[in-house]
């Protein structure tokens, strides 16, 4: 195949995580749940608000978050909850991963896949902050489905599993704003916690 060609067949492989819907999501019952690229995109933008404070390579945080799960438009969003290894789940996405850079010019298929790699096997501060970013950015979206379903804790697993996780500072502070948030969530839909503010307030009139 041409370039043009092979670039095509890329575009169309990867588009197909428009509408891959997050495995996590879906189990939870939550219709029409996040898709794997609206994550990825959230992501990228989180990671556009880096500067030089950070102490990282800004530019291939973005570049990373925007290829991490770029496999799994062939081998799926595989979770823990789906009976594959970390193994067979690694080698399956390096599997597709290779074939889907070997249609690219080298330079930027092999840019990808080390990129890819690289976030794999967390040993540098990049891909540290890229596990930070996907973390934060799946609690949030666990926060939002609370809210929009007014669930108050019904995805409370989400936040368990990243608890103590995070590593880098910025990421932390909004990891804290966010749990804030959902605090005053909680507590506003507690009835015992509304009575005790409504009898606070007629009180203090």
């Amino acid at each position: 195949m041409s370039n043009s060609k092979n670039c095509l067949e890329f575009f169309k492989q990867v588009s197909k995580l428009k509408h891959l819907e997050r495995t996590g999501w879906v189990m939870k019952g939550i219709p029409h749940p996040e898709t794997v690229s609206g994550h990825m995109y959230r992501m990228a933008v989180a990671a556009m608000m880096l500067d030089h404070s950070d102490n990282v390579d800004t530019n291939k945080v973005l570049r990373m978050c925007l290829v991490h799960d770029l496999a799994e438009c062939e081998v799926g969003d595989i979770t823990p909850h789906c009976g594959v290894s970390d193994e067979d789940k690694h080698k399956r996405e390096m599997s597709t991963m290779s074939s889907l850079t070997s249609l690219l010019n080298p330079p930027v298929g092999s840019e990808m896949f080390n990129l890819l790699k690289e976030y794999e096997a967390q040993n540098t501060p990049e891909s540290h902050l890229v596990k930070d970013l996907d973390k934060f950015d799946m609690i949030l979206q666990a926060f939002e489905y609370e809210v929009s379903n007014n669930k108050p804790g019904w995805l409370e697993e989400f936040f368990l599993s990243t608890e103590g996780k995070f590593r880098h500072p910025r990421v932390m502070s909004w990891v804290a704003e966010l749990k804030q948030q959902r605090l005053e969530f909680l507590k506003s839909n507690d009835p015992v916690q509304s009575a005790s503010n409504s009898e606070l307030k007629v009180s203090e009139k």
